[in-house]
Formats: C-alpha cells, structure tokens, sequence
C-alpha cells in the first residue's frame, strides 16, 4: 500500500502526517508513507487543496486533516 500525504508543510500538514504514520502503525498494515510538498506532483493527483492523502493513486482526503478513525477505514481497520 501507498499512501501520500500532500502539502507545503504547514502545522496541518505535519498534523495529517501524524496521524497517517500512527494510524499505519496501529492497524499493523504494510504501507509506504511519503510526504508530498512538490506543487507539480500535487497538481498531477488533482489536489488544489491541503493537507490531502492519497492511498494508493486515489484521493481519499483534500482540505482538511483526516480523523484516525478515517485513516483506519482507508486501511481496511
């Protein structure tokens, strides 16, 4: 699996790239978590707005920081 966290790097970002590694960790799923902060390759998923999360080529969260509880789901927990 996966999974991109997009965004220039504001606290909101940072937050929702918390969340996305300690989600990971807790659901026990093999992923691979990288940080996005390139407008291009952001512009190329589609994501005008931050922070976003993309798992897996699909965008599954723009404009604002996921719940856990929302990641988890992503990940099938």
């Amino acid at each position: 699996m996966e999974i991109k966290v997009l965004g220039p790097g504001c606290p909101k970002c940072h937050e929702a790239e918390k969340l996305v590694r300690e989600a990971v960790a807790e659901a026990g799923v093999p992923a691979q978590v990288t940080k996005v902060s390139d407008f291009k390759e952001m512009a190329m998923l589609g994501v005008f707005a931050t922070p976003a999360v993309v798992v897996d080529g699909v965008v599954k969260c723009s404009g604002k920081v996921p719940s856990k509880k929302e990641i988890l789901a992503w990940l099938g927990k």
